[in-house]
């Protein structure tokens, strides 16, 4: 593992709850329910996946990956751990869906694939290695020209303290405790200024919003104060 951009102890936290990725009702609940949203927003913004090669940075048990590979994309999954790729592939026995699952990061991936994707998508996954930074250049080199590249994170500030990790993994128990580091969030000018960096463009920005009594999820541009979705153009 050494001068990879991963974080071992991330990567264990998601290798331990691997077996329950497919499971509607366990930790991953979340990511299933806000998992409609996310393929709308990548859907609406990218002109359509369908026929398009897809890359999926962080992939994990295969959520977002399964959902567009349905929707008509070639997609392929990339993440560093072996038990959430198990999963996932083990998963396609079920949904049929073909999609190819490497373990890879975003770095070693764009030595071999430069410039080959229609779109790459790295959701939920920035706030979970050490240098977002270089995932971020990672994607654009991947994406080819005038390609779609999609991040989601969580946003930096009290606010997303208090829903992000005190609600979200302690007082609602949505997601088990240590899930989130506070320090580990980014904040949008923040990813905006590395995006610049790698001469990525932004195009959209929107906040995704959860209502606790409801139990619904929505996206609105009203703020971006907690979770965030955005797209760039290369």
């Amino acid at each position: 593992m050494q001068n990879q951009n991963v974080d071992l102890g991330e990567i264990k936290k998601f290798e331990d709850l691997a077996e329950r990725w497919w499971d509607k009702n366990s930790e991953f609940k979340p990511l299933h329910d806000i998992n409609p949203l996310r393929v709308d927003f990548i859907q609406k913004h990218s002109g359509g996946v369908q026929g398009k090669r897809i890359l999926d940075v962080g992939c994990g048990g295969g959520i977002l990956a399964d959902a567009l590979s349905a929707m008509g994309a070639e997609v392929t999954g990339i993440d560093m751990g072996e038990a959430p790729l198990s999963v996932a592939r083990l998963h396609q026995l079920e949904s049929k869906q073909n999609v190819e699952y490497h373990k890879s990061t975003a770095e070693e991936f764009a030595k071999e694939h430069a410039n080959k994707f229609d779109i790459v998508t790295c959701l939920e996954m920035l706030e979970h290695v050490p240098e977002p930074e270089s995932v971020i250049a990672a994607c654009k080199n991947i994406v080819k020209p005038e390609g779609d590249v999609f991040f989601s994170t969580i946003n930096r500030n009290p606010k997303s303290f208090l829903f992000a990790i005190v609600g979200a993994e302690y007082v609602l128990k949505m997601l088990p405790k240590g899930t989130h580091e506070y320090a580990k969030f980014i904040k949008p000018s923040e990813l905006d200024r590395w995006a610049r960096q790698s001469s990525l463009k932004l195009k959209t920005l929107t906040g995704m919003h959860f209502n606790p009594l409801t139990q619904n999820y929505w996206l609105s541009d009203s703020n971006v104060d907690v979770n965030y979705l955005c797209h760039y153009k290369s």
